[in-house]
């Protein structure tokens, strides 16, 4: 019988999709569920699949290389999708489009299959990846492709095939929520609106400011080559310190926004997101980065960001440009080394030390009560040259 590796959560979307691909196909489906740190009930994604008759479920723990290999790249990166958007779910589709190409290979799928609508940019990430590991795998994606024209048609088709509905389900399409170890995105329903505020009870991972505590949160993260390795001195594996940094900024109301963005197929769109231990790791490396690295390396880093993000965010995180842009990113990782002290509070990542053994600042040279490494004469000459240039 064919077979379909389907990316699948468990809920409603995906198990109208699973049930569709059956008949549609009359093929095998293979439920593939990665886990990367987003809220999962592995028992409900097992008995829904079960009851759909899937017999091959798989659910991966992905948390320790999605932060590893995928979210720390883009740290050092400083990756920021126009000025505000620290990439979140763009970062996620790619590892689970890789994952399912390989699940396809290891049970020989003649396709793979999402459950990504026609209007966001999801559909395009998961389907570069899909090109880049698996060029002769098919590519199903539902939503181009089924004759459902609204979201009665959807609870119809459930109903007629026994799905569960829940309750929120049932009336106005739902929020759009996608979650990982990084952030929390939030897209829909009052939302669509720009004039519209975002209601509180959307908010997953952060405290409003009102209830944050009135007292600040120190902490210390060490870095070693890039990357951050411990947290007031204890060292913890990629994920855990994450979701310890998670945890700091959460209920310090650190790493909401509320964005207008451009999608890559064109269409603008109204989110807000939540990534506290990300704001929080995205102030701390520039900080460590500003007395490790030199100015030209870190201006280069700069002019390089937006075309970096740009590709992170359309799905080219595979793609050579990308990775030829992380090479130049991470060329002086290796003097990334040394502590920043950070003071979180009130929904503020406040920076009070950063100490380093990186000979890149020097006291000698900055110093207002020392002058004799400094060449006052040939500052005059430096703007002599540049007045020139007028």
């Amino acid at each position: 019988m064919k077979k379909i590796v389907l990316a699948y959560s468990g809920g409603l979307d995906t198990s109208i999709i699973l049930r569709w691909l059956q008949e549609k196909y009359k093929a095998e489906i293979i439920a593939y569920t990665a886990d990367i740190g987003q809220v999962i009930d592995r028992k409900k994604i097992i008995k829904n699949a079960k009851k759909l008759g899937v017999k091959k479920i798989i659910i991966e723990d992905l948390k320790n290389t999605f932060v590893k290999e995928y979210v720390f790249p883009m740290i050092r990166a400083h990756a920021v999708y126009e000025g505000t958007y620290l990439l979140g779910t763009s970062i996620a589709r790619p590892l689970i489009g890789k994952r399912q190409i390989a699940v396809a290979k290891k049970f020989g799928a003649f396709a793979v299959s999402h459950g990504a609508t026609g209007k966001g940019n999801d559909q395009v990430r998961f389907e570069l990846a899909y090109a880049y590991f698996g060029k002769k795998i098919k590519v199903i994606a539902p939503w181009r492709e089924w004759n459902f024209q609204s979201r009665t048609d959807l609870i119809r088709y459930a109903k007629k095939n026994k799905i569960p509905i829940t309750k929120d389900k049932k009336g106005a399409p739902p929020f759009s929520v996608d979650d990982n170890i990084f952030h929390t995105s939030t897209e829909g329903k009052v939302l669509e609106n720009p004039k519209n505020t975002a209601p509180e009870f959307i908010f997953q991972r952060t405290k409003p400011i009102e209830k944050t505590p009135n007292k600040a949160t120190l902490i210390k993260i060490d870095f070693k080559n890039g990357d951050p390795i411990s947290i007031n001195g204890k060292k913890l594996k990629p994920e855990k310190l994450l979701e310890k940094l998670n945890q700091i900024g959460g209920k310090n109301g650190v790493g909401r926004v509320d964005l207008v963005e451009n999608r890559f197929i064109g269409i603008k769109s109204r989110g807000v997101y939540e990534t506290p231990g990300g704001t929080i790791l995205y102030c701390a490396h520039r900080a460590i980065e500003s007395i490790t690295l030199d100015k030209d390396t870190m201006h280069n880093k700069e002019r390089i960001m937006p075309f970096y993000s740009e590709l992170v965010y359309n799905g080219y995180w595979f793609s050579k440009k990308r990775m030829k842009l992380q090479k130049i990113i991470d060329k002086k990782r290796n003097l990334v080394v040394g502590q920043v002290v950070l003071k979180i509070f009130k929904g503020n990542v406040i920076i009070l030390s950063r100490r380093s053994n990186n000979k890149a600042y020097s006291m000698k040279k900055v110093s207002f009560e020392e002058n004799k490494h400094f060449n006052k004469k040939k500052v005059e000459n430096f703007i002599k040259y540049h007045a020139k240039k007028l």
